[in-house]
């Protein structure tokens, strides 16, 4: 390749990765839940909800919905309460909702806002997120707290966001 003609194919790849999402979580297939699938943490009917909506698949393909990832996190933390007779190797697929792009994503590798003045179906909530860009944005443009990772998130946490504190 001539000299001339590196800057423009720089250029290019630049501009092709910063356009690939590669940067977040990628987009998951879960089962959607029926209207009369019930959170197995709070009782309330998920399919209302769809902006908010996690899921948990197990290997042999059943699935438990939630109506929004706080939920998912206390069933996740405290399995045996939650599920009885279920374990955390038989899960196949934890994912979440995108706050912005409402698509499915797998929660392991999502970013979380707490402490934001947006609130879910429970409440004071882990608004999910592919990107930390995405995050960092949500974060200034709804006053919000602090941003989370998966392996961050705790029962005191979720105990504090139900009780409106967001720890920083």
């Amino acid at each position: 390749m001539n000299a001339s003609k590196r800057p423009v194919m720089l250029a290019v790849l630049l501009l092709l990765t910063a356009l690939s999402p590669t940067s977040g979580a990628a987009p998951v297939d879960t089962p959607s839940p029926a209207p009369t699938d019930t959170c197995p943490v709070c009782g309330m009917f998920v399919a209302k909800y769809p902006d908010w909506i996690a899921t948990v698949r197990y290997q042999d393909g059943h699935a438990h919905h939630f109506d929004g990832a706080k939920d998912l996190f206390k069933y996740l933390l405290d399995l045996p309460k939650w599920a009885p007779g279920h374990q955390a190797g038989q899960i196949a697929i934890i994912a979440v909702t995108d706050y912005y792009s409402v698509t499915r994503i797998d929660a392991r590798q999502a970013w979380y806002v707490i402490g934001s003045d947006v609130l879910g179906p429970m409440g004071h909530e882990l608004v999910p997120f592919e990107t930390r860009e995405d995050a960092q944005a949500f974060l200034q443009d709804h006053a919000a707290k602090r941003i989370l990772h998966f392996d961050d998130v705790t029962l005191k946490l979720l105990g504090d966001l139900d009780a409106g504190r967001f720890p920083q």
